[in-house]
């Protein structure tokens, strides 16, 4: 770790300062050319040097060129982001600075994405679909009063394409992956299909359907598929196969400054679970026979979004989303005869769903004078929670239970010069489950000469119990597991500061350099630990239960040359968190644990060949924390890993066709050790941490017609 550390921070400092040095050559032309522009908790889109907040981009270039299938394959390679894979129901889940996907909150279009169990948070990132996306914005740290409950690690706002240069635009596309070795046309691999249709009605009304299938037929690696008779732990998949299929909609309306468009999607998801037990059986019927009891869960989602912009008495913008979504998941339980196929005493019942009814509004531009804005808003969320719980003598009972809060708040910018900017803001969140809760935030800008900025921020949020830590219940077998009903909200306080440097090498080129530090207090985590022996049977009880302190500093550095046809990136950090876990015996240390990462990526464009080539490269750093052993809390190491992705793509036929080829996962990651996983009588026992199925081969082939 010193190593590592000495090497990040020189070069960290050589890079920045060496930069910093350098004089800034004024040409507008590039700088037009090569600014961003960003929406996330911006009052009005703003190029992104103008931004109190430090937001961070991935462009549709990029999701282009890593042929990302999912959210999870773009975000496989983004700095302090682990994606989560679980082998058990298929589900893809992103971790941000050690927090799970509980803190931090994806949205599309400023609207929380709804799941089966909450609103924004604990999405599965392989439903969402990247077909439609203009690019992906992240904000880290506390983002409590413009984005609301559980934004306390930070914020990622998809933003899609809602309108077209041209009258008529058709894209087509088949892609075709490998998934380690295993490939065939129809029975194993990735198989992916895309059609969007695109028409321009007039200078004003724009509308769009599309519809897209991924065809996952699951990762077998050291299992023997569903069909293996024998009871050695062997039937089944390692990934267990997933089909999707995704169609959207979209209308949208346009005049002077008036603007409006209604959007939606679908998600039909198939997962099965073949169970790795094989039970033997006969009757009259049959004979002898071989059987398994397996799954399958079904999920639907429906997204509604109604959003306008525009301005009242010629002076006030508002802008306006209403959004009703619903998703549930079904489970289906039956039984296979293996060596048939059929199936038998097949039940199907609702397992989860959330339906939330959703709006949120700002008002903005009080003042003819631009020095200072203010900007007013409101959020409204009504929850409807469904999920089956397991009460004691294996007794299945339903729950349900409505969550709605009412926020308000307020931010204001100020100019207070050229150079320095101020954005103090505060929110108010009306809980019908819990307290009021407030979010507060101070943010800082400052301009010095030579391209130099200088950001900082202090962000106060919270973070409300889900539906599962409130109610869920497992009481089987010897296990007790339940939610609680008296948890109080997280709070937290965010500290950031940043220094950025962008030069001018010459017309074509520019070089972005920054340095980020920043820290983070969480308050009454809630965590699942042990509170008793129940009185009749002595079995323990576990309960959640506001009990956990934690806390995280981060430093990084983020480095970006770009040009024409050129695009270089370097990003390094160094992540310390301190947590104290406790339950009725024992408690853990408070010592910080460290973790080093880093990522980098390249990508040129050769413009007589009409070809581009790109590389992806991540490296997690072993990572530490403490585990539940038979007397005390252990500490437990995860490997490091490196993940490296590549592709080059080309167009042909006056770019009416895209072929993009390349591979994932090109080092073969598959699953790390985890040390000291279940540590008892002086035995230190080593698992397997799945992260990836390993290297697998993609070609993408797009066919784009407009006119």
């Amino acid at each position: 770790m010193q190593i590592y550390t000495k090497a990040y921070i020189s070069l960290s400092l050589f890079l920045s300062f060496s930069a910093f040095s350098q004089e800034k050559f004024q040409d507008t032309t590039s700088t037009s050319q090569l600014e961003e522009v960003v929406v996330t908790g911006q009052f009005e889109p703003q190029s992104i040097n103008k931004s109190v907040f430090n937001v961070k981009v991935i462009t549709s270039q990029d999701i282009q060129n890593l042929a990302a299938n999912n959210l999870g394959d773009v975000l496989n390679q983004y700095l302090n982001i682990t994606v989560r894979p679980s082998g058990s129901d298929g589900r893809s889940t992103v971790s941000l600075f050690g927090l799970d996907a509980q803190y931090f909150k994806i949205l599309v279009d400023n609207v929380p994405l709804v799941n089966e169990a909450g609103l924004g948070n604990n999405i599965d990132l392989s439903q969402i679909n990247l077909n439609d996306i203009e690019q992906i914005e992240i904000i880290e740290g506390s983002m409590g009063v413009t984005h609301g409950a559980n934004a306390v690690s930070g914020i990622l706002n998809i933003i899609t394409k809602k309108n077209s240069i041209h009258k008529w635009s058709i894209f087509a596309t088949a892609q075709e992956e490998t998934v380690n070795n295993e490939f065939a046309l129809f029975d194993k691999g990735r198989h992916i299909q895309s059609l969007k249709v695109s028409h321009k009605l007039s200078e004003n009304w724009f509308v769009s359907l599309g519809g897209n299938r991924n065809d996952f037929q699951g990762y077998l690696g050291e299992k023997e598929g569903p069909n293996h008779v024998e009871n050695d732990g062997l039937r089944g998949y390692n990934w267990l196969p997933k089909e999707q299929i995704n169609s959207n909609a979209l209308i949208s309306y346009s005049k002077d400054d008036f603007r409006i468009f209604y959007k939606f999607e679908y998600l039909d998801e198939k997962v099965e679970f073949f169970n790795s037990v094989v039970q033997s059986g006969f009757n009259t019927q049959l004979g002898s026979y071989r059987y398994s009891d397996d799954k399958r869960y079904f999920t639907d989602r429906y997204y509604h979004h109604l959003n306008g912009v525009g301005k009242l008495f010629s002076k006030l913008h508002y802008n306006v989303s209403v959004s009703h979504q619903k998703q549930a998941r079904n489970v289906e339980d039956f039984r296979t005869l293996i060596v048939s196929k059929n199936e038998l005493n097949n039940v199907e019942v609702k397992d989860q769903s959330m339906e939330v009814l959703y709006s949120t509004g700002t008002l903005s531009n009080f003042f003819t004078n631009d020095k200072v804005d203010l900007q007013i808003g409101y959020e409204l969320v009504n929850n409807q929670g469904f999920s089956l719980v397991q009460e004691e003598n294996n007794n299945v009972s339903p729950v349900r239970k409505r969550l709605e809060n009412y926020d308000f708040f307020v931010s204001s910018e100020i100019k207070a010069t050229d150079r320095f900017s101020v954005r103090p803001g505060l929110r108010f969140s009306s809980q019908s489950r819990f307290e009021n809760q407030y979010a507060s935030s101070l943010g800082l800008r400052y301009l010095f000469d030579k391209g130099i900025e200088v950001r900082g921020s202090l962000g106060k949020s919270f973070r409300t119990p889900t539906f599962e830590e409130l109610y869920s219940k497992q009481i089987f077998d010897g296990h007790h597991f339940t939610g609680n009903e008296n948890l109080k909200p997280e709070t937290s306080t965010s500290y950031e500061v940043s220094f950025k440097k962008i030069s001018y090498l010459d017309s074509n080129f520019r070089l972005s350099n920054m340095l980020t530090a920043s820290f983070l207090d969480v308050d009454d985590r809630i965590d699942m630990a042990f509170v008793r022996f129940n009185e009749g049977s002595g079995i323990p009880e576990y309960e959640y239960i506001n009990i956990s302190k934690y806390k995280m500093w981060n430093a990084s550095t983020n480095h970006q040359l770009k040009g024409e046809n050129l695009v270089l990136n370097f990003g390094a950090s160094i992540v310390g968190i301190s947590q104290v876990i406790k339950n009725q015996i024992f408690t853990s240390d408070d010592k910080y644990l460290y973790s080093f990462n880093l990522n980098a990526s390249a990508s040129y464009t050769v413009p007589k060949w009409a070809t581009t080539f790109s590389a992806y490269y991540k490296y997690n750093g072993k990572t530490q924390q403490f585990v539940e052993s038979t007397s005390q809390y252990v500490i437990s190491d995860i490997e490091a890993s490196n993940w490296l992705d590549a592709s080059i793509r080309k167009s042909f036929f006056k770019n009416k066709f895209d072929l993009t080829i390349g591979a994932r996962n090109i080092l073969d990651v598959t699953n790390v050790n985890q040390s000291r996983t279940n540590e008892g009588a002086g035995h230190a026992v080593t698992s397997s941490v799945m992260l990836a199925y390993g290297r697998s081969y993609f070609a993408k082939l797009t066919y784009n017609l407009n006119f």
